[in-house]
């Protein structure tokens, strides 16, 4: 790959967001673990709602970690993208599993609406303080490392940050129970804080989906960027057949270009590539250059598989 990530720069830095990552992955996991244990002694379902939360975050920061990893590993000649997908792919199932627990709390939440059961406020609220409190340690793990942190860990920073409003959801509710004994409060912040969770999922499922179907990355117009490649280039008569999608965060680009016959071929060819990259920060592209235009059968993806054309000549 003749491309450089940009996660590359220094060996160290990379090292380092991979030791903060480990680091808040571990308090997040930990800190799921006890609020699932204390949701259940103290029967509050806020606290166990606040565990979904933390499961989120866990999870993000599960897959941010994998993407580091993931990133130093050469390509094998069967993957050819290395294993980039495998974070987009785990994403995919956590949003999932997010989604059958914001159902099963909700759920939850509803039936003891009509039938409380006692909740233990003191344990609760000692809990959820804990939760708070594990939340800004990793908040904090995650922050403090030099500026050029990669993006995974920014993304993993913002997620534990909408992690603690999840606690202090809990926090509330065991305080409220507490004072006033009135136990209703806790299904009802459980149903909060199971929108915060759904929130998370649905981006990560909107992401990964749109990754997993070779979707273009959403800010790119391919039309728009047609007609500045032609506009830029006055030797581009025509840019057709362009196929853009992600690969881990990586745009790739493959296009036809029909072009007047340029007396350097390959100094053309590192006049498009500057430009898709300066314009358009895709540091992949493929080019195929052609004087005449091209066959429209070749180009179309379903035609040439109705045709039979395996064996077409691209």
């Amino acid at each position: 790959m003749a491309h450089t990530h940009s996660h590359h720069h220094s060996h160290n830095g990379n090292h380092d967001n991979e030791t903060r990552l480990f680091c808040a992955f571990l308090i997040t996991a930990l800190f799921m673990v006890a609020e699932v244990i204390g949701g259940l002694l103290s029967g509050s379902l806020a606290l166990l709602a606040d565990a979904g939360h933390m499961l989120t975050d866990a999870v993000a920061l599960f897959i941010a970690l994998m993407a580091v990893r993931i990133a130093r590993r050469s390509p094998a000649l069967g993957h050819t993208f290395g294993w980039l997908r495998l974070p987009t792919l785990a994403a995919f199932v956590n949003a999932i599993a997010l989604v059958v627990i914001t159902v099963l709390i909700v759920w939850e939440a509803v039936v003891r609406f009509w039938h409380p059961r006692p909740v233990g406020g003191t344990m609760m609220l000692t809990i959820a303080i804990l939760g708070l409190l594990a939340n800004l340690a990793a908040f904090w793990v995650l922050h403090r490392g030099n500026s050029e942190s990669n993006l995974n860990v920014r993304a993993a920073a913002l997620h534990v940050m909408g992690d603690l409003l999840g606690s202090v959801g809990a926090i509330v509710a065991a305080i409220v129970i507490m004072w006033t004994g009135w136990t209703p409060v806790d299904p009802i912040l459980s149903v909060l804080v199971s929108c915060l969770v759904l929130r998370s999922a649905w981006q990560l499922l909107k992401e990964s989906v749109n990754e997993l179907m070779e979707g273009a990355p959403r800010d790119l117009d391919i039309a728009k960027m047609q007609k500045a490649l032609t506009r830029a280039l006055p030797e581009v008569r025509q840019v057709h057949h362009v196929h853009v999608w992600l690969v881990g965060e990586q745009p790739l680009l493959t296009l036809h270009v029909q072009v007047i016959p340029p007396r350097d071929h390959d100094e053309l060819l590192g006049r498009i590539h500057t430009f898709l990259r300066e314009n358009y920060h895709i540091a992949h592209a493929t080019v195929q250059m052609e004087y005449q235009p091209c066959s429209t059968t070749q180009c179309d993806l379903n035609q040439a598989q109705s045709a039979g054309a395996h064996h077409h000549h691209h």
